[in-house]
Formats: C-alpha cells, structure tokens, sequence
C-alpha cells in the first residue's frame, strides 16, 4: 500500500506504482511527489549534496519484529516531478513510465540494495522489475551509458 503526498500538480495512475509496491513488499510505503526546492533540501539536508536530484530513499531503522507486529512502513521515496518530466521527454516515454522507473529505483533501496557498493545486484533487480512491468530502460543502465 502506498501512502501519497502529492505535493505537486503531476498526473498519474497510483495503482500502477501499487502493483510495483506489491510486488516488492507488503508493507506500506510513503511516496511524496516534489518541487525542486524541497528535494534539494532534503537532498542537502541528508545527504550533504546542495543539489536537485531525482529521487531519495529513506528506509525506516525498525527492527524486523517491530515493524511485523506493529505495521511499520518501509519507509519513504521522494521524488521530483521536474526529473519526471523531464526525463521522461528526454528519453522519449510517458511521465508514468519515468516515475514507475524512480519508484523502482527508490524502493529497491528501502529494501537495502545500493547500486555505488554492491556487484551489481542492485541493476539486476532494477531490470528484472523493469521487464515484469514493460518499462524502459533503468536509470542504472542510463547512466552507465553516458
């Protein structure tokens, strides 16, 4: 289940991002759609990193049992609606597809996968997921081609 905080004026059909969610977790995740200004807040604020990024994960530090017992999200993904449109114009799909593909990447890392330390577990995954849901191209393939 994903809780929503569309904070912004983007358009989507949440229950595809569900279908992602349900796929990788059952438990419940924060989604929050935002401007430039509050990612790169966030983005400073948590990672020391002064700049507008696409997407950030926070994973809740809860024990196993407690978040069984008591129901306690995931955590939160972030996401910037200017990345959406802008990726999704630059790369020539839909809106819904580049935010179905940040919402992948963000929820990948709730579940503990980090494409800068790993062997490339965390690509292989992405691009599993991406064929399951016919989408393009992952932003880890995307970048490793540039």
């Amino acid at each position: 289940m994903i809780d929503l905080d569309n904070q912004t004026d983007l358009s989507f059909e949440l229950s595809k991002l569900e279908q992602i969610a349900d796929a990788l977790s059952s438990k419940e995740v924060e989604l929050l759609i935002v401007n430039d200004d509050t990612i790169e807040a966030l983005n400073t604020e948590h990672r020391g990193n002064a700049a507008i990024t696409d997407v950030l994960s926070f994973p809740l530090d809860t024990l196993f049992t407690e978040q069984s017992i008591f129901g306690i999200p995931l955590g939160s993904i972030i996401i910037a609606s200017s990345f959406v449109r802008t990726k999704a114009t630059e790369f020539g799909h839909t809106e819904q597809d580049e935010l179905s593909l940040l919402f992948i990447h963000g929820m990948l890392h709730l579940l503990g996968f980090d494409h800068e330390t790993d062997d490339g577990e965390m690509r292989v995954r992405e691009n599993e997921l991406i064929t399951q849901f016919d989408l393009p191209k992952s932003l880890i393939v995307r970048t490793e081609e540039y």
